[in-house]
């Protein structure tokens, strides 16, 4: 059992202080929970000792400091380098793993802590280090929901904790989704500003139509797209009978030597053209632009 007291706030104990994990141990200390912290660079951790944070001397010592555990390192295998010589101590531990990685790591890592009598809770936190605990803030968890449930006002400190299913993988799956959402739709931002660029409008007279159509998308309104494609990836019916998929093949081949003519790179536009003509060749030409998924979905040829 965890050694701190608190009044009604239940310690807490942060692996790995880089800016994410700084940053998480920081709003523990905030929201008045008991925290101890640990590093392999000791040092890392005197600015949060001096905010009242408890300096573990060794990982053995802090995972006995309190129940939850939450680690923020580079990978997953540095869990396994940082725990492993305190395997011992893991009985009885709910470990929450907020670094990166991949499902099938998320899995053996689950499988791993088992063996040791504790329970990993992975997840995937959706927000830059100055935005943890702030309005907005949400984590993706999976695994044991009971354990979730356990430690959810002190997790909450982070984010609204988010579960999303038993599989340990899923946590990062949503994750990962939901960064590449994040990364393709602002690099694609960024080569249309490079694009008007080059007849010198600056990106702030493009930023009004960009912020337009993605409001849009979400909307309910009859430009909310989203919802539309969603169901149809549910469904499995692509419909295009307004605007079929070999149209937008043809757009998107103009746009790459639009890029091209303007001397900017044209990786990612091309990428784009070679997966509709792909889903063109596979016979999705008169469907619409869902259907694209089809072929997302076959191992590349």
């Amino acid at each position: 059992m965890s050694t701190h007291t608190g009044g009604d706030r239940a310690p807490v104990t942060v692996i790995g202080l880089g800016a994410m994990g700084s940053a998480m141990a920081e709003t523990f200390l905030r929201a008045g929970h008991p925290t101890t912290v640990w590093n392999r660079t000791a040092s890392r951790a005197d600015p949060l000792v001096a905010q009242g944070a408890a300096l573990a001397a060794s990982p053995a010592d802090a995972l006995a400091a309190s129940d939850l555990a939450v680690v923020s390192q580079v990978d997953y295998e540095a869990m396994y380098d940082s725990l492993g010589p305190a395997e011992g101590a893991l009985k009885g531990r709910v470990l929450v793993n907020l670094s990166s990685g991949t499902p099938q790591e998320l899995r053996r890592a689950s499988a791993w802590a088992a063996g040791h009598g504790a329970e990993l809770l992975p997840g995937g936190i959706m927000v830059p280090p100055p935005g943890i605990g702030r309005p907005g803030a949400y984590v993706f968890y999976s695994g044991s929901e009971a354990a979730l449930d356990r430690h959810r006002r002190t997790l909450a400190a982070l984010g609204t904790p988010t579960y999303v299913g038993a599989d340990a993988g899923l946590a990062m799956l949503y994750y990962q989704a939901m960064l590449y959402v994040f990364w393709s739709g602002l690099s694609s931002y960024f080569h249309a500003a490079a694009l008007v660029g080059t007849a010198g409008v600056p990106a702030k007279e493009l930023l009004p139509f960009v912020s337009g159509m993605f409001a849009d998308l979400s909307s309910d309104g009859p430009m909310g797209f989203l919802r539309q494609l969603t169901g149809e990836i549910d469904a499995g019916a692509y419909p295009g009978e307004f605007n079929n998929l070999r149209m937008q093949a043809v757009g998107m081949d103009h746009i790459v030597h639009a890029s091209r003519d303007a001397g900017l790179d044209t990786g990612v536009p091309e990428a784009l053209k070679e997966l509709f003509e792909r889903a063109v060749e596979r016979g999705h030409g008169s469907e619409g632009l869902t259907s694209v998924i089809e072929v997302i979905k076959e191992p590349k040829r």
